[in-house]
């Protein structure tokens, strides 16, 4: 296929791909039946929705899309285990992982039965003392104290810690890859359970504990019981949705729609507090919670106490709320710089080892375990390749991987500890975890590297940019964004919709905070476009980007508000000259 607007080689080194004669002819077709704007069905073909299923997809209804809960294997028992300790007041413990989706699915058991009158213990461990997931010296603890022990967003792989668990029946809410066998817990759900269908394995473990309790709530009313109300907790359904990269299709598009409209009234104590200190003062959006939201949260566990997050999103108390959150902010600023010095050492290895396999990593001693996973999602995003980045303490080294779209990678990394290649490993298709030996990290990476290039990893090139399609200066209306977003939300498996804009001259560029470029786009009609390119003002779109330079733009619609107004904007990414 011909490069779109024939550009081989943009500004930033890329060939851009539009869409295929079949998808043109499908775009056409669904504006002309559907009464759509071309843009937007362009949008809508590429997602492969036909005409009768326009209306559905633009507004999804959580209820059309809720799948029975009872579909997930083990989802009655441990539901009905739950009930019954509930009824019976028994002493419950929560293990939680220290992310935004183990915080999240703990919040929402904490609230559930706290509406009811109910406390449970939490516990969260600590990722650089405990590591990841149940360990036999805490599961030991909480069953000597505790009846039940629900485990979320961890355990699956779990067996000798929860063993370990003597007199206490455990539960595991879970999304991560499991393996042959099940450890010996009362029930495990988890859509990705060796025995089940998949059909739901794009839900996060938050998305889980939700199905989780919407069939407690119904064993409840079964018995003559009144069951919380659940359409408050989807605020928490949709953060962790977004932050874990969830793929945003099925139900968890009307998780995130419907918890964004929860989010924005604003609610729940500890998520006021927190777009408070990132000064969110407009309704959320889900990049809002992919990228403001989500890392304050997730910053107690990375290099603070693990529990923060999970305290502050399950909180009722406004007072404490807006103390964890200036918390986490100040954490999320300390991450940040410990961040920037390991990216950079990851990015010389990588450039050193060069880029164009089907796997890039890096590996360097100490670096702190909790940026590993923000480190390697950096370098794919930088080189368009599943990364692995690995913290080095004398003979272990630990880390986190991260994949791009169509390869799974905790499918391999589980195929690595299967084939006894490193320690231990696990995740779910977009991200993982594992430890190895120092001598291990060679073969392992290379067996990795291999396993990946047969799902297609690096097959792409690094320098593809996918264009929805073409679109003049005079099109991009208030009108047009507003209808674009009713094919949202956009993130994991559902990208925001890119378009490319011919033959434009740069009427005004200029740098704005410390190296953004803020640029007004025209067309020869006078038509006048605004536009921000992020952190490009020290990159080669900025030779390209000067006044009166004639390009070709490409890049997604917004709104941009300032001032009280709201105005469209382009959001560049790339450019070719015209």
């Amino acid at each position: 296929m011909s490069a779109f607007l024939g550009v081989e080689h943009s500004a930033t080194g890329r060939r851009w791909t539009g869409p295929t004669a079949e998808d043109e002819r499908h775009a056409e077709a669904l504006a002309r039946e559907a009464g759509l704007a071309l843009p937007l069905a362009h949008v809508l073909a590429r997602r492969g929705v036909d005409a009768p299923g326009v209306p559905g997809f633009l507004a999804p209804r959580l209820r059309d899309l809720m799948p029975d809960p009872r579909s997930l294997r083990d989802m009655e028992a441990a539901a009905a285990r739950l009930v019954d300790a509930l009824r019976r007041r028994e002493r419950i413990a929560i293990f939680a992982d220290y992310d935004v989706d183990g915080g999240a699915s703990a919040a929402l058991i904490l609230d559930w039965l706290r509406a009811q009158d109910h406390d449970a213990t939490l516990y969260i461990p600590d990722r650089i003392d405990e590591g990841y997931g149940p360990n036999a010296p805490a599961m030991a603890a909480l069953a000597q104290d505790h009846s039940l022990i629900v485990c979320v967003d961890c355990g699956t792989l779990s067996h000798g810690p929860i063993a370990a668990a003597k007199g206490a029946d455990v539960v595991v809410f879970d999304h991560h890859l499991g393996g042959e066998t099940l450890p010996p817990a009362l029930a495990v759900v988890n859509p990705n359970r060796q025995d089940e269908d998949r059909a739901l394995s794009h839900l996060c473990a938050a998305g889980v504990v939700f199905l989780a309790l919407a069939e407690a709530g119904r064993q409840l009313r079964g018995a003559g019981m009144t069951a919380p109300d659940l359409m408050p907790a989807l605020d928490l359904v949709a953060l962790a949705t977004v932050a874990d990269v969830a793929p945003l299709v099925g139900v968890n598009r009307a998780f995130v729609r419907t918890g964004l409209r929860v989010m924005a009234g604003r609610g729940r104590p500890g998520l006021r507090a927190l777009a408070d200190v990132a000064r969110l003062d407009r309704a959320p959006e889900a990049w809002h919670l992919g990228f403001l939201l989500g890392p304050r949260v997730n910053a107690g566990g990375r290099i603070g106490a693990a529990d923060l997050g999970a305290r502050l999103l399950s909180t009722q108390d406004a007072a404490e709320a807006v103390a964890l959150a200036q918390r986490l902010d100040a954490l999320n600023g300390e991450r940040r710089a410990i961040e920037a010095a390991v990216k950079e050492e990851a990015l010389a290895q990588i450039e050193a080892r060069g880029t164009g396999g089907p796997l890039v990593w890096a590996a360097g001693e100490n670096w702190h375990p909790g940026v590993v996973g923000i480190v390697a999602a950096r370098l794919k995003e930088a080189t368009h390749r599943p990364a692995v980045v690995l913290g080095l303490d004398g003979d272990t080294a630990k880390g986190s991987a991260r994949s791009v779209a169509g390869v799974d990678l905790g499918a391999a990394v589980h195929r690595l500890q299967a084939e006894g290649l490193i320690v231990q490993g696990g995740g779910h298709p977009m991200a993982a975890g594992l430890t190895l030996r120092r001598g291990q990290i060679g073969p392992a990476m290379e067996r990795l590297a291999d396993l990946l290039a047969r799902q297609g990893a690096g097959q792409g090139g690094a320098g593809d940019l996918r264009i929805d399609g073409a679109l003049m200066a005079r099109g991009a209306s208030m009108a047009l964004v507003e209808s674009l977003a009713a094919a949202g939300p956009f993130g994991a498996g559902a990208p925001a919709p890119r378009f490319a804009l011919p033959d434009l001259r740069v009427a005004f560029a200029r740098t704005v905070g410390s190296d953004h470029l803020k640029l007004a786009l025209e067309d020869d009609t006078g038509a006048r476009l605004d536009a921000i390119a992020f952190g490009a003002a020290a990159s080669p779109l900025a030779d390209l980007l000067r006044p009166g330079a004639r390009i070709h733009a490409a890049g997604m619609l917004e709104t941009n508000h300032w001032q009280g107004r709201s105005t469209v904007q382009l959001r560049l990414e790339d450019a070719a000259g015209a």
